[in-house]
């Protein structure tokens, strides 16, 4: 077996920092700014915030890295709300519905992210749900039809959400070639190039500029119960 004395010890260090930093080097930013377009812009129009827009980036030229479920993921129900309102989780996360409320809670989830149905459960119980695939779930309440959040489950680990002055930063990216891909809630792209577009990522990494989004009706409001009908008008007390 080789061995090294001491007189080596310090080039090899060096040339291992070489290597952690050059690795470091490789990965990149990709940033972008979200604005709103007409007509929330207008004089009379509702002032719609560009934070919480979701952009995420799916690579081309390599393969995707597996997904690393984050641990510990809570979406909590609470004086009849949800919180948080927006859970953005890698594909595989297990998050827990616990009910702090002293009622009863009924969640579920009929859409095109993960369907599921936790029934009737008393106050200080939980269940939880793994998504397990990729898509967009809207979350309610079979009870209690102001409740309402939203999970976005994603196999990319490139991910970032905007800020509250619309600015996004996905940070740690691999050169090469990606598609950007975006959710809102309340918005949509003003144009189909701004919902899907081809990004080459340097070792500068890649600025993507303005994304433009205009209002659109909240899916939240109006939903229909698990059963696909409207709500009583004066829910049960539980």
């Amino acid at each position: 077996m080789m061995r090294f004395d001491k007189t080596y010890r310090p080039a090899l260090l060096l040339l291992a920092m070489s290597i952690s930093l050059n690795l470091h080097a490789q990965e990149s930013e990709v940033t972008a700014k979200i604005r709103i377009g007409e007509p929330a812009s207008g004089p009379h129009a509702k002032h719609i915030s560009p934070a919480n827009v979701v952009l995420w980036l799916t690579p081309l030229d390599r393969p995707m890295p597996s997904p690393v479920p984050k641990q510990h993921v809570r979406l909590i129900q609470k004086n009849k709300e949800f919180n948080p309102h927006l859970l953005v989780i890698p594909v595989g996360t297990s998050v827990d519905f616990p009910n702090l409320d002293p009622f009863f809670h009924n969640v579920f989830s009929l859409f095109n992210g993960r369907r599921f149905d936790l029934g009737l459960y008393e106050a200080g119980s939980h269940r939880s749900v793994s998504f397990d695939r990729e898509g967009v779930s809207y979350i309610f309440c079979n009870i209690h039809p102001e409740m309402g959040a939203v999970v976005v489950s994603l196999k990319s680990p490139y991910y970032a959400l905007s800020s509250a002055d619309g600015s996004v930063v996905i940070r740690d990216v691999p050169p090469g070639r990606y598609r950007v891909q975006t959710w809102a809630e309340q918005l949509l792209p003003a144009s189909a190039g701004e919902a899907d577009r081809i990004v080459q990522v340097t070792a500068r990494g890649a600025a993507l500029g303005e994304l433009v989004f205009v209002p659109v009706t909240d899916p939240l409001a109006h939903h229909k119960n698990k059963f696909g009908k409207d709500y009583s008008p004066q829910p049960p007390q539980y």
